[in-house]
């Protein structure tokens, strides 16, 4: 018994000693010993990357610097808040090797060691090229202002502040590597795959999430990969096949045309995908859209979406609860006939957020309205107003609920409670987008 415990003890030291160490050691890079690069002579694949990973929209703030932090991201557990990653030296990461910005960017370690919450979509950027990340610290160490600007403190209180066990999340749930190529599909295709695994990370809003908050999966592999999610009071749709809740009307055209100009047939960007618009989709090549486009129609739907919606002629005759509203408040949009206003204002018949299962992307856009849309340097003459002054919460309840069982639409009726609970936890949009001016 005593050897046992003897034993037991070496090796629970063991387990300790080899804990302490695995969350506090810095992992490898292929940067590592690198130096300080030089600066390249273009800054155009630098400024790219920036912008197809879209970091700007979590390191940013309306009327703040481009990249000098504050954006408040809630959790279960509290709030954190985007870092600054000007090239300041004190309150930035003007400081970091390329090493340790790629450790940060791929691998979700900073410079000093501690752990990034994965808010920080870096199981998705760990797919990132090598060519990609020293582009990328190279337009933030070179091309971008340096700001001075503390970060701030989370309100997670402690324990739960504790950093160290995400080095045990990451064993679990992160896979390292960089994209791999898939040789059995086309060149086309897996440019789109990079893409929207690695510096677009659409997974991040677009696939659930777990208990422990990770992605249910990071690639096609998985049916739950882009199945649609809830996340911030908005439902990001499926990107998948699927008929009703996803891309199975779309065509390549389409996913194309929205990213390029923010509004397509069958709607309109709003929501957290106006930030990603604004600096992000819209500068993208033509062929690199193409590639998106063409790598997400080849996912297919998953099952149990049943039919494929048709449009239905409606009567609105001012007697069930809503109608009036309806035509006192959206009609002169959206149409009597919930068609829109051709590609300038969304059509109700038939879009994603009347037909899911999940009613929040409605309720949040009714109560708080969406951003402004800018597309190349244009804001948008037509902008969704907020109606959380102007419609009670059994108002907005009853004018979605017609909404959603109207035109062929199915989905479920909206309550009180549910107007209730977002108006509570959700503010207006802000009239001010975030804009980043890269030069």
């Amino acid at each position: 018994m005593k050897k046992f415990i003897a034993r037991l003890a070496i090796l629970v030291v063991v387990v300790l000693v080899g804990g302490f160490w695995y969350v506090r050691h810095i992992p490898s890079s292929p940067f590592d010993g690198a130096g300080q690069p030089e600066a390249m002579a273009t800054l155009e694949q630098g400024e790219y990357i920036a912008r197809a990973s879209d970091c700007v929209a979590c390191h940013s703030v309306p009327e703040g610097k481009p990249f000098a932090g504050g954006l408040e991201m809630g959790t279960p557990m509290g709030s954190i808040f985007a870092t600054n990653i000007t090239p300041d030296k004190e309150t930035g990461i003007g400081n970091y090797t390329l090493a340790q910005f790629d450790n940060a960017v791929r691998r979700g370690v900073a410079a000093d060691g501690h752990r990034l919450y994965p808010a920080m979509p870096y199981p998705s950027y760990a797919k990132l090229s090598d060519d990609d990340v020293k582009a990328l610290y190279d337009y933030f160490m070179h091309h971008v202002e340096p700001v001075k600007q503390a970060n701030k403190p989370t309100t997670i209180k402690w324990p739960l502040n504790q950093r160290w066990p995400l080095a045990f999340w990451n064993v679990a749930f992160y896979e390292s590597g960089t994209y791999k190529a898939d040789s059995s599909k086309d060149e086309l295709w897996n440019r789109g795959a990079y893409l929207v695994q690695g510096p677009g990370h659409c997974g991040s809003c677009h696939t659930p999430r777990g208990p422990a908050m990770e992605e249910k999966a990071l690639t096609e592999a998985d049916n739950a990969y882009l199945s649609g999610a809830l996340l911030d009071g908005w439902y990001a749709p499926s990107l998948r096949g699927d008929h009703n809740r996803g891309l199975g009307r779309w065509s390549e055209e389409d996913i194309a045309t929205f990213l390029k100009t923010g509004r397509n047939q069958h709607g309109v960007v709003f929501g957290s995908m106006v930030d990603a618009f604004n600096n992000s989709t819209q500068y993208m090549s033509d062929n690199d859209l193409k590639a998106i486009a063409h790598y997400l129609k080849s996912l297919p739907g998953n099952d149990g979406d049943g039919t494929p919606w048709e449009y239905h002629e409606v009567s609105v005759a001012m007697v069930r609860p809503g109608e009036q509203s309806f035509m006192a408040n959206c009609s002169f949009c959206h149409g009597r006939d919930g068609k829109g206003r051709d590609e300038w204002i969304p059509p109700l018949a038939g879009t994603t957020s009347m037909l899911s299962s999940y009613d929040e992307s409605a309720i949040n856009v009714v109560l708080n309205g969406s951003g402004r849309v800018v597309a190349s340097g244009i804001p948008d003459a037509y902008r969704m107003p907020s109606f959380r002054d102007k419609l009670s919460d059994q108002q907005i309840a009853d004018v979605l609920s017609f909404v959603r069982s109207s035109w062929g639409n199915n989905g479920p009726a909206v309550t009180v409670d549910d107007v209730k609970a977002l108006r509570e936890h959700t503010h207006p949009a802000s009239p001010q987008p975030i804009i980043l001016q890269m030069r």
